[in-house]
């Protein structure tokens, strides 16, 4: 009888633990598309810090790769595009596959919004920025560059 209440609670520990360890992630490299044009813009790499993720431009599409953000403002104005941080400081949230809590930055307006991620499925990533409240804002949908 203890054999089998210890073997039930191995096994429900390594289910627990298997079903926690393969929550889908958005670390990695993501091809952006423009939601007011449709062209495809930028690889953008996302990464975690300290268990929130943030976002960096790896590689202008459309554009050269020596473009300023000359729209940006503090220390990022007229700095390249290229290895700028464009988001950061997303928590996860309760349910698997969202994060909120951080910002990201329009480097073509140079403004700071609000965001939300949803990972819609292991290669597509849906980025909600707006202000104020979710209502009001911009949905890109990012898919994952496969190497």
């Amino acid at each position: 009888m203890k054999t089998s209440i210890i073997y039930s609670i191995v096994i429900a520990f390594l289910w627990v633990n298997t079903v926690y360890s393969q929550a889908p992630s958005a670390v990695g490299l993501w091809k952006t598309i423009d939601d007011e044009d449709g062209e495809e813009k930028s690889h953008i790499e996302i990464y975690e810090v300290d268990g929130k993720l943030h976002a960096k431009v790896v590689k202008l599409l459309k554009e050269s790769n020596d473009m300023l953000c000359d729209n940006c403002k503090g220390n990022k104005k007229g700095k390249p595009l290229v290895g700028m941080e464009i988001m950061w400081n997303m928590k996860p949230e309760k349910k698997p596959s969202k994060w909120k809590g951080g910002k990201i930055m329009d480097p073509k307006k140079g403004k700071e919004y609000k965001c939300k991620l949803t990972l819609t499925s292991d290669d597509v990533l849906e980025v909600r920025g707006y202000v104020g409240f979710s209502l009001i804002g911009r949905t890109q949908t990012w898919y994952r560059v496969k190497t």
